[in-house]
């Protein structure tokens, strides 16, 4: 199925969640927080928050600096 992570589109499997596309692509050190479609998704949801054809994820991380 189709979803669109932090502007890009990408294929993914049928019942896929959260946390198994963060883990996919690497970034379960990496991502500090989570939304789909807009709505926050903490981190002890990951598992349980299952992805669905055309939803919008935005994975992000904080960069310190000054």
């Amino acid at each position: 199925m189709q979803i669109k992570v932090n502007g890009e589109m990408r294929e993914i499997a049928e019942g896929s969640s959260m946390l198994d596309l963060i883990c996919s692509l690497g970034l379960e050190e990496r991502v500090m927080a989570s939304a789909l479609n807009m709505e926050i998704v903490k981190k002890d949801r990951w598992g349980s928050a299952l992805l669905s054809e055309g939803d919008t994820i935005e994975l992000l991380d904080f960069v310190g600096g000054g």
